[in-house]
């Protein structure tokens, strides 16, 4: 399994090596952000993060998927803040609560709090939880064949989760089309290019079959290619089934165009998926994507880069969280790593 994800990565490197973009000279970056802002507190922070995914996806390559997901929930609502990392309490309820949030990965909020203690023991702790989440999407797509590119950094931590309401008003569901979504994300200045390109984000990783279920029962949808729909019927017998399968039928763990490609042969999971091509709106952007990878590569990171300045904390406002899962106010175990070094600092002076 290693050799086999190292020779992946190898040629994936190779393939791409013309593809790294730096967009600093191009992208306007929110007050706060740097493209070096860890270069003295923390100027490994980027290969820390990277060594240690090439380790998790050489054991499963599928974790990449579940990261990029992450930082796409934690952008899309309240912004690029890591509050989607936050747990609820018995009282109050976080945003992993709300039904979007719940097929989320738990292996991937595990990933990046092993993050956070790596960080912690190189550096101290000086690196955002929010920043950690958006390093980790960038090296999943590199790390699955994408393109390589650099993210401005400098991202603080948010104080508060969102509402479930919020959540829900916020991500685009799967059922919706495409005129929805534009119009859903159109309020976050991202344009019917970021919107086709984002999608694209869809060439990795999986889906539950209630996701797109209404495709396929009681009535199946016409846009969906026959045999296509009847391979889904094998995997959703039913409407209640909880089985997955691939969001990219035709390289499902390569983060490549091959997900337009689908798309032009009716072979889109979602409705929000398959209705980019049906719509004309953004019909030539998915063909375009579907001739050109490199065209894709550049207009997503583009894309990634705005979408990962949404609404952000920077400077002195929210915090840097010891732990990713709680608030420093609500951290017992700071308090009492507080409390023990002022002790400590006590006894000196005496």
């Amino acid at each position: 399994m290693a050799s086999r994800f190292s020779a992946f990565v190898l040629v994936s490197c190779l393939v791409i090596a013309s593809s790294h973009v730096h967009v600093s000279s191009s992208a306007h970056l929110v007050k706060g952000l740097s493209w070096s802002f860890y270069k003295n507190s923390c100027p490994k922070v980027e290969s820390i993060i990277r060594k240690h995914l090439e380790k998790v996806f050489e054991e499963d390559i599928g974790q990449a998927a579940g990261l990029l997901r992450l930082h796409f929930h934690d952008c899309f609502v309240q912004g690029c803040d890591g509050s989607v990392l936050l747990d609820g309490s018995a009282s109050e309820a976080s945003e992993q609560d709300a039904a979007p949030n719940q097929t989320l990965r738990r292996t991937a909020f595990k990933i990046i709090d092993d993050l956070r203690k790596l960080l912690d023991k190189k550096c101290s702790r000086v690196v955002s939880c929010a920043d950690i989440v958006a390093l980790a999407a960038r090296d999943s797509v590199f790390l699955s064949g994408g393109p390589e590119y650099d993210v401005p950094l400098g991202r603080r931590d948010g104080l508060t989760p969102a509402t479930v309401n919020v959540v829900l008003e916020n991500l685009p569901a799967p059922t919706e089309n495409a005129s929805e979504i534009l119009a859903a994300l159109a309020k976050k200045h991202l344009d019917a290019t970021d919107v086709v390109a984002l999608s694209g984000g869809h060439t990795i990783g999986r889906a539950h079959c209630a996701a797109f279920q209404g495709r396929l029962y009681p009535t199946q949808d016409p846009t969906m290619e026959e045999a296509f729909a009847n391979d889904l019927k094998g995997v959703c017998p039913t409407t209640n089934s909880t089985n997955t399968t691939v969001l990219d039928i035709r390289s499902p763990n390569l983060f490549d165009n091959k997900y337009f490609v689908n798309l032009v042969n009716r072979e889109g999971l979602f409705t929000s998926d398959q209705d980019l091509y049906e719509d004309p709106t953004t019909r030539d952007i998915v063909t375009s994507f579907a001739k050109d990878r490199e065209l894709f590569f550049e207009k997503f990171i583009l894309a990634m880069t705005k979408m990962g300045q949404l609404e952000l904390l920077t400077g002195t406002k929210g915090e840097i969280r010891a732990n990713c899962s709680v608030t420093n106010s609500e951290n017992p175990d700071l308090l009492a790593s507080v409390v023990e070094e002022d002790l400590e600092s006590y006894a000196e002076l005496k």
